[in-house]
């Protein structure tokens, strides 16, 4: 929602101060997906508001939702007739995270990524990408209810109640793009979702996600520190990385190294390692060796920690490493003190997970 067009509505309508707070309190955290919920206000002036005034500056297209109920996809169309996706995703029962985007498509082009094939179309604003937690919000908000009393066939048996009155309560810009590479929107969107007075989520609840924008992130580290870092490695050698993820090429290790470094002086808060286990390319037992030597050549190993993932189908040439060897890599590196993880796959099934994001149908 486009707050200063709001604000100005309200001074040309002759409100008094106190609607603008009412009416961001209804929409940014109750979730009102139209002016007409907001019973407090006038019948009048909600009429002429829902006449006048965007609540979304977006079209929802179409809504896919996994068998087990825990992700939902969103496709939606924005005014400039782009698409771009959000996906939300239910971690553990009674908790939601939205993965939001922050460009329509990607210009960093990592080969195994669905949506680094798509390029760059366009930034998206500050209000665009806010927008897609307001979406969240009242999708929630309303299915709640609806779930509560007739669930959706396919989720009946499985889609908890738990689950339906769940809270949506943490925001990660891993969806399309590089924020880094939009910073200028992505910082106020950031201001705008911890916002007390808009959305009021913490800064540890949002995480950012770079493939490695030395720039970004100590902008981030600098702007705000309190928000969480993950950083989209992949390979702990630059050849490999650069003939896959081309960003490599201007930002190595190196490089990535010293930001690392610069970015723990500034925050003294722990990185999130990003490492898709692509089969037979980065999970051999030098891979790991690799990466254990980059992770001690940083210092500070205790606040790096590996999120192991285990690559999404996207039509490109890659396959998944086998789970087993998926779990040894993991091993090896809890052998050697090196904090790692296999995170669980959500979304894979609506083309919704890590990397799989394309903006279409």
């Amino acid at each position: 929602m486009d707050i200063k067009n709001l604000e100005s509505f309200l001074k040309e309508n002759n409100q008094p101060t106190f609607r603008l707070k009412q009416i961001q309190k209804a929409v940014y955290q109750d979730g009102a997906s139209a002016f007409s919920e907001i019973t407090s206000l006038s019948k009048d002036l909600r009429e002429k508001l829902d006449q006048e005034i965007e609540i979304l500056s977006f079209e929802t297209v179409q809504v896919l939702q996994s068998k087990d109920g825990e992700s939902i996809k969103a496709l939606l169309k924005l005014n400039d007739g782009n698409f771009t996706e959000t996906v939300l995703i239910a971690p553990k029962p009674g908790t939601w995270s939205a993965c939001i985007s922050s460009q329509v498509g990607c210009p960093m082009g990592c080969k195994f990524c669905a949506t680094g094939k798509m390029g760059l179309k366009r930034n998206l604003t500050s209000e665009e990408i806010t927008d897609q937690v307001l979406f969240w919000r009242q999708w929630l908000r309303k299915n709640s209810s609806d779930l509560t009393s007739k669930p959706h066939p396919a989720l009946r048996a499985t889609f908890s109640l738990e689950r339906r009155r769940g809270k949506l309560s943490n925001i990660v810009y891993m969806g399309m793009g590089e924020p880094f590479l939009n910073w200028d929107q992505v910082r106020e969107s950031l201001q705008i979702l911890t916002d007390k007075n808009l959305f009021g989520f913490g800064s540890r609840s949002i995480s950012v996600s770079t493939s490695g924008i030395p720039e970004g992130v100590a902008k981030l580290a600098e702007e705000f520190p309190q928000v969480n870092l993950a950083l989209s490695l992949h390979f702990a050698d630059d050849k490999k990385r650069s003939e896959i993820m081309p960003v490599n090429r201007k930002n190595n290790l190196e490089s990535l190294k010293k930001s690392i470094q610069n970015y723990f002086q500034k925050t003294k808060r722990k990185i999130f390692l990003e490492y898709i286990m692509l089969d037979k390319i980065n999970d051999s037992r030098q891979d790991a060796d690799n990466l254990i030597k980059f992770i001690r050549s940083i210092g500070n190993v205790h606040l790096l920690h590996v999120n192991l993932i285990r690559h999404n189908p996207t039509g490109s040439e890659f396959k998944a490493s086998e789970k087993n060897r998926a779990q040894d890599f993991k091993n090896y590196l809890l052998k050697n003190h090196i904090g790692a993880t296999i995170r669980k796959s959500a979304g894979d099934e609506i083309a919704g997970a890590c990397g799989q994001l394309a903006g279409k149908l």
